[in-house]
């Protein structure tokens, strides 16, 4: 049985939605001729004519024009995403690295209190790999299932209320196109009027060719360094915090790279990470280090991907190093949204119980560390 999003929670962000039409956004692009879509009042993505879901195969059996339309389709989602972070979650767009004037950068989202004492908890949330970005959970998961599914908005919305600092890398912006994100500026902006050339418009927006030619990001070549960077400069640089994890897929193997890199500050600064169908690697990452493993299985708690009830035990034989519970789907793409209620739950639970280990890093004893102390 899948797990909804109460109705309540989708309301409490909806209307501003209407506000900021996804419609609209096709229009000012001038590619409304192309993608007669919109958001209805479910969040769910409809043809504003039929009221029917999107249909790939909108050119019969043109797999590979179909398949630059959808591409199309994705991008126009990201960028409004993006004007949804910041309108409707009024989230800072922050470019990085900070010192950079005129290369191509990378930039993450972040709350207007984020970084200050108040409020005192703050939520970093990690996607999955994927061709999505920053404030997407999943692409696919917001034109099948709607935005209260595939976008990080409903989550944000709870962390706000809760009175949590926010922060949304953007994983997979790693690399800048230059060609691309020109073709798309001059697309994106233009408002032509006579309907001839929007057709024309749209023939040139289909006819981008994939993959592009990328140019990497300095300090952002990959998610890892991407995290890395935001926790240096920013994150770190806090005094007083308890951050919290939510992270999808690939972006638990991120955490954990964050973790053994900076192993000292993420074990005194962060309170709980809530997994979702991680694809982290233990063993891989951690290997044998019994503070990280002793760390872990108090703070990290993971939602996998189960026929069983939401927050039924799922644990496996081969991952067990922390507490799993169901995450009430068996699709990777519904996976947060299913079981965000319960991540909050378990936020509060324990941020109320944090423990005041002392993770100091202290040496391990040895047997060649004692027989040398009493040789001496």
């Amino acid at each position: 049985m899948e797990v909804e999003l109460r109705d309540e929670n989708i309301k409490k962000w909806l209307p501003m939605t209407q506000e900021l039409s996804f419609q609209k956004f096709i229009e000012q692009s001038g590619l409304l001729e192309e993608f007669k879509y919109d958001f209805n009042d479910k969040a769910e993505l409809r043809d504003t004519e039929t009221q029917s879901p999107f249909v790939f195969n909108y050119y019969k059996n043109v797999h590979e024009k179909n398949s630059k339309r959808y591409q199309a389709l994705g991008h126009l989602l990201e960028q409004y995403i993006y004007e949804l972070l910041e309108k409707m979650c009024k989230l800072q767009k922050v470019y990085i690295p900070l010192e950079a004037d005129k290369q191509p950068r990378s930039f993450f989202f972040m709350s207007e209190s984020a970084l200050t004492s108040h409020p005192s908890a703050l939520l970093v949330l990690l996607q999955d790999h994927g061709v999505f970005r920053a404030g997407q959970w999943s692409q696919q998961a917001i034109i099948h299932h709607g935005l209260q599914h595939g976008s990080q908005i409903p989550c944000i919305q709870m962390a706000l209320q809760a009175h949590y600092g926010v922060i949304v890398p953007n994983l997979n912006d790693s690399f800048v196109d230059l060609k691309m994100e020109k073709e798309w500026k001059s697309l994106l902006a233009q408002n032509i009027e006579s309907s001839s050339l929007k057709m024309v418009q749209a023939e040139s927006l289909l006819s981008l060719q994939q993959p592009p030619q990328c140019i990497p990001d300095r300090f952002s070549n990959t998610p890892e360094e991407h995290m890395a960077y935001i926790w240096d400069y920013f994150i770190s640089k806090t005094e007083g915090k308890d951050v919290a994890f939510i992270v999808h897929g690939y972006g638990g193997l991120v955490f954990m790279d964050l973790l053994v890199r900076r192993k000292w500050e993420v074990m005194s600064k962060v309170y709980a990470v809530a997994l979702i169908d991680s694809e982290h690697h233990v063993g891989h990452q951690l290997g044998s280090d019994v503070q990280l493993l002793a760390w872990i299985k108090h703070h990290c708690r993971e939602w996998v991907t189960s026929p069983k009830p939401l927050d039924k035990p799922a644990a496996t034989v081969l991952k067990k190093e922390f507490p799993m519970v169901s995450a009430g789907t068996e699709k990777h793409s519904l996976a947060p949204s299913s079981s965000l209620e319960s991540i909050f739950k378990y936020f509060k639970k324990a941020l109320k119980a944090r423990t005041t280990i002392n993770f100091s890093p202290v040496p391990i004893a040895t047997r060649s560390s004692t027989k040398r102390k009493q040789s001496t």
